[in-house]
C-alpha cells in the first residue's frame, strides 16, 4: 500500500500588527491580527526534511510588520493584497498565498470642546471585528487575486417585529409558535468583490455594514432565514461591485421566563438569554451574473 503526501500549507498565524499614523497631531490606529499561509511545492520539507524551498514562518512574520510601515495600512484589504503578493514573489516554489486579517476598531474618546473626539486618546469598540481574506494564486501574468471582506461578532437584537410559526412538527416537537419574539444574533458576514481594483475599502465597509444593520432593524422577520436573505439582497443592491455575500448567524434565543409561579405577570418583558444550544443559520445571496468564485472561499472556515 503506497502512501504519498497530501495537500499542505504553512505560515505564521496571528501576528498582532498595530500601525499608528503619527505624522500629524491627530493620530490614527490600524489594529490588525494577521495570519499568512503559503502553498506550493514544499514536498521535500515533509518527506525529506529539506528546508531549502521553505521561507521560515519567522520571516513571514517580519514581512507582515515591515509592510505595515513600507506599504502602510490604507485599508486591511490593500495591506493584505500587498502582503500576499510579496510572499508569493519571495518564494520560488510557492503557487499561492492566503492572508487573513481581523481588525479591531478603536474610536476616539469624546472630549468636551473637541470636535470628533480626542486626537490621540482611543477606546476599543465593542466585540465586532472587521475581517479580510485575500487569496493570491499563480505567478506573473497568470496571477489572480481574490478579496473577501467581512465582519464577525456583530451582535444585533430586535425586541419585536419578529415571529416564528407555521413550521413542520413531529412527535418530538415542543417549540410553540409565536407571533412576537426577540430576534438576536451574533452575525458573521463576508462579501466577495467582483473586481477589487479601485475600491475604497474603508468607505465600502461602512456602507455595507450600515445597509446590513438598517435592513435588520426595518425588515419584519418571519424567520432569521428571511432576514438574512433580505440583508444580503440589500447589500448587493447597494454596491454593484459585490458578487456575493455569505452569512453565518447563530440564533441567540431569548425565552420568556416563567414568573407565574411567583404570582408575577410576565407580559413579554423578562427573558432568559440562552447561549447554547442554538440554531445556526447559514445563507448566501449571489448576483445572477457573478463570476465564478475560483479560490476566493478556499479554506475560509465556517462558510458554505
Amino acid at each position: 500500500m503506497g502512501i504519498s503526501l497530501g495537500s499542505n500549507r504553512y505560515g505564521k498565524a496571528e501576528n498582532r500588527v498595530v500601525r499608528i499614523y503619527r505624522d500629524t497631531p491627530r493620530h490614527t490606529i490600524r489594529d490588525l491580527n494577521v495570519s499568512t499561509a503559503l502553498r506550493g511545492d514544499f514536498a521535500r520539507a515533509h518527506t525529506d526534511g529539506d528546508q531549502s524551498d521553505v521561507l521560515p514562518t519567522d520571516t513571514q512574520k517580519n514581512v507582515a510588520f515591515a509592510l505595515a510601515k513600507e506599504v502602510g495600512v490604507p485599508s486591511p484589504e490593500e495591506y493584505a493584497v500587498a502582503l500576499a503578493r510579496h510572499l508569493v514573489g519571495a518564494v520560488p516554489r510557492a503557487t499561492g498565498a492566503q492572508v487573513r486579517v481581523e481588525e479591531q476598531a478603536w474610536d476616539r474618546i469624546p472630549v468636551e470642546g473637541v470636535d470628533g473626539g480626542h486626537d490621540h486618546g482611543f477606546v476599543r469598540r465593542g466585540t465586532e471585528t472587521r475581517t479580510v481574506v485575500v487569496t493570491v494564486s499563480g505567478r506573473d501574468a497568470d496571477q489572480r487575486t481574490w478579496v473577501v471582506s467581512g465582519l464577525e461578532d456583530l451582535t444585533v437584537l430586535k425586541s419585536t417585529g419578529s415571529e416564528f410559526r407555521g413550521f413542520l412538527t413531529d412527535g418530538y416537537t415542543t417549540l410553540e409558535e409565536t407571533t412576537d419574539r426577540v430576534l438576536a444574533t451574533s452575525l458573521t458576514a463576508r462579501w466577495r468583490w467582483e473586481d477589487p481594483g479601485g475600491v475604497a475599502f474603508d468607505e465600502a465597509y461602512d456602507a455595507v455594514r450600515a445597509t446590513l444593520l438598517s435592513t435588520f432593524a426595518t425588515t419584519y422577520s418571519r424567520a432569521l432565514q428571511e432576514t438574512l436573505y433580505a440583508m444580503g439582497r440589500a447589500a448587493l443592491e447597494t454596491d454593484p461591485r459585490l458578487a456575493e455575500i455569505r452569512f453565518s448567524a447563530p440564533n441567540k434565543h431569548h425565552f420568556l421566563y416563567d414568573l407565574a409561579r411567583f404570582g408575577i405577570d410576565n407580559d413579554g418583558e423578562v427573558f432568559h438569554a440562552a447561549d447554547r444550544p442554538y440554531g445556526l443559520i447559514e445563507a448566501s445571496a449571489v448576483r445572477d451574473e457573478a463570476s465564478d468564485p475560483g479560490e476566493a472561499w478556499t479554506d475560509v472556515r465556517s462558510f458554505l
